[in-house]
């Protein structure tokens, strides 16, 4: 199958795994021709680093006839702005999430993919591990009946430490629990019971600002303004008739995730969603709990499997799972449960979509389509 060739915009921190797993795990599939970024000596070092063979400005790598794919892992506050530009010079996009910070640039984007026949894509990608893999195979198996409720726990330390080089981003929004951390679990639910059609919820925000306390960090002593709802907990009704519960917060330390989902059957441990393995358990109703094996593979880090996924469905003509739609969808989730909160009312949600297709049994070691085998 011939290479679908990508080009990133975007090489801080979150580059380094996904070029790892993109020139390594997915080589079959996917070719890392450049990278780019505002800062050039990033984008020279990534390149080194990983053996891409050029590092372009945003321009060069857009006018590149041969880049069909743009990985987008700049900041949330251009996310819709570069995917903007990526589709306007003919390429499809993956981004990062959250996939904008508003309806309305979401829908731009989407409008505009629409228009030029080309495919969007955004993480998180989790949902493709062994963890949810399984989860998703145990539910519609029926190991626990008919799923009625799930709880989703995710409590985060603030930004105070001070050591990411660009730590403002997470008192913005875009790095809010909501923004940030939330789209995991709610794009883990989607995938586990479908789309939702009502949210309420509560966001709070218990500082305006935070000063950094960790002398190791370049930023000693700096006042910066906290700049979005660092607390929300919000309830979910699923079009299936289930509810969930959502607590999301960072204000604490440390990192204390949970996620159930409860069947008339059983309750099932869910593994963190912002990982792709861990931990499966089934609680029956004579008591006893079972550990789960997985039944999928991709139980270690595989971020940008979603686009080596956006890759087969070039060549192959097929949906792909972590679409635009998908994310789309999960912004609307995130930004009714702000509206909730702000008009004191339930918010209905004017989007929905299907369940993303689970990956098939018995693939070739990292290989994502049956045809490959």
């Amino acid at each position: 199958m011939r290479k679908v060739k990508v080009g990133i915009i975007g090489t801080g921190q979150i580059s380094g795994i996904y070029l790892k797993n993109l020139t390594e795990t997915f080589d079959a599939i996917v070719e890392v021709k450049a990278v780019a970024d505002k800062v050039v000596e990033l984008a020279r070092k990534r390149a080194e680093q990983f053996g891409i063979p050029n590092a372009w400005t945003v321009e060069e790598l857009l006018a590149d006839p041969e880049i069909e794919i743009v990985l987008n892992l700049t900041a949330p506050v251009v996310h819709a702005e570069i995917n903007l530009l990526a589709l306007r010079a003919g390429k499809h996009v993956y981004t990062e999430k959250p996939f904008a910070l508003t309806r309305e640039d979401a829908d731009e984007v989407l409008q505009v993919a629409d228009k030029k026949g080309l495919l969007v894509g955004c993480a998180p990608d989790t949902f493709f591990g062994g963890g949810l893999q399984t989860c998703r195979k145990l539910i519609d198996e029926g190991w626990i009946g008919t799923p009625y409720s799930a709880n989703g726990t995710i409590i985060m330390g603030n930004a105070s430490g001070g050591m990411h080089p660009n730590f403002q981003n997470f008192l913005k929004l875009g790095g809010d629990p909501i923004m940030d951390m939330a789209p995991y679990y709610l794009t883990a639910l989607v995938f586990l019971l479908g789309p939702v059609g009502r949210v309420t919820g509560t966001a709070r925000q218990l500082h305006q600002e935070i000063t950094v306390i960790n002398p190791k960090s370049p930023f000693y002593g700096e006042k910066v303004a906290i700049e979005a709802p660092t607390n929300v907990s919000a309830v979910l009704d699923f079009r299936n008739g289930a509810v969930a519960s959502l607590q999301a917060a960072k204000e604490s330390f440390g990192y204390l995730p949970r996620l159930e989902i409860f069947g008339t059957e059983g309750n099932l441990i869910v593994p963190d969603p912002n990982f792709f393995g861990g931990k499966i358990a089934i609680q029956f109703p004579n008591g006893e709990t079972k550990d789960i094996p997985y039944s999928h593979g991709f139980t270690e880090d595989t971020r940008g499997i979603g686009l080596a996924d956006m890759a087969y469905a070039i060549r192959n003509g097929r949906p792909h799972r972590a679409s635009g739609r998908l994310a789309r969808h999960v912004l609307d989730i995130s930004l009714g449960i702000f509206d909730a909160s702000n008009e004191g009312r339930h918010v209905m949600l004017e989007t929905t979509v299907d369940r993303p297709e689970p990956l098939s049994l018995g693939l070739k070691y990292n290989r994502l389509d049956v045809s490959d085998i």
